[in-house]
């Protein structure tokens, strides 16, 4: 597997097959996104984001208004943003982003997903799960490495359908016997930081858990995003005992799970907006 090279925005218009210019769900959240955390540039960010911009992130009160009124703390602290995919669906998008000096956003350095509703050519909502930035897992994997290259865009709602039925069938329903269907043979590339490749290394990382008492269940899918071979899910469940997000990327193969990336996060019983973690 060849390592995974950040993508430029020119890259990542490349690889949508669209010119960077052109006001696309995934262009428009792009060039918000540099707006605030690379560029720094306030006036920018209020022209694409909605009036009524609903926030999802539980520590940012929701609209416009708080977005633009951090931009100065950004640029002070010199926070740097990587994206390494991106892919669209409709009016939705996903960003696999990483936040360097982001100790404003809880860590030194970060990794999460962005997942964005575009409306009427603006920003209009806002999703995210981030976390510390880790070791690489026992497989030498870390959590943003891999493939970047949409493909198959014939397939899209194919392998939504396949990965939609692997959480509503594994991870919410438990039906380990269907396991293997998944994938082909023990063959399974892993980012989670904590376990390693192919069945192996999962059930290895189930059993360890099991061992320490740690429940990890998905109790419902919230949205199922998917370009090509990348897929998306949003959902909810508990991890620990815990009311927690998880936010999960995969890469299908010949209608096989081949590769997944992954953001967890336990969701607070107190947020700073209305509007629920989903």
């Amino acid at each position: 597997m060849k390592p995974s090279t950040p993508l430029t925005a020119a890259a990542i218009a490349t690889t949508l097959a669209v010119s960077a210019n052109a006001e696309t769900p995934a262009n428009i959240a792009r060039n918000m996104m540099q707006a605030v955390f690379t560029n720094f540039d306030a006036e920018t960010t209020q022209n694409l984001l909605a009036k009524d911009y609903i926030q999802h992130n539980p520590s940012v009160p929701t609209g416009r208004a708080p977005i633009i009124g951090f931009i100065p703390a950004l640029k002070e602290s010199g926070i740097t943003l990587t994206t390494h995919r991106i892919l669209s669906d409709g009016q939705f998008v996903v960003m696999h982003n990483s936040y360097g000096s982001a100790q404003l956003l809880g860590a030194d350095d970060l990794v999460g997903f962005d997942v964005f509703r575009v409306e009427n050519g603006m920003v209009a909502e806002h999703w995210d799960n981030l976390t510390a930035k880790a070791l690489p897992n026992p497989s030498g994997h870390s959590q943003t490495d891999g493939e970047t290259r949409i493909s198959d865009m014939e397939k899209t709602e194919e392998n939504k359908m396949l990965v939609r039925d692997f959480v509503e069938t594994i991870l919410i329903n438990g039906d380990m016997a269907r396991l293997g269907g998944f994938f082909e043979g023990n063959t399974y590339i892993q980012h989670n930081s904590q376990i390693g490749d192919s069945l192996d290394g999962l059930g290895a990382a189930l059993t360890a858990m099991a061992q320490q008492g740690i429940t990890m269940k998905y109790d419902r899918i919230h949205h199922v995003i998917g370009e090509g071979n990348f897929v998306f899910t949003m959902s909810e469940g508990l991890f620990a005992d815990k009311p927690t997000a998880f936010f999960d990327l995969f890469r299908v193969e010949n209608s096989k799970i081949a590769e997944h990336w992954d953001v967890i996060s336990e969701i607070p019983a107190k947020m700073a907006h209305q509007n629920g973690k989903f």
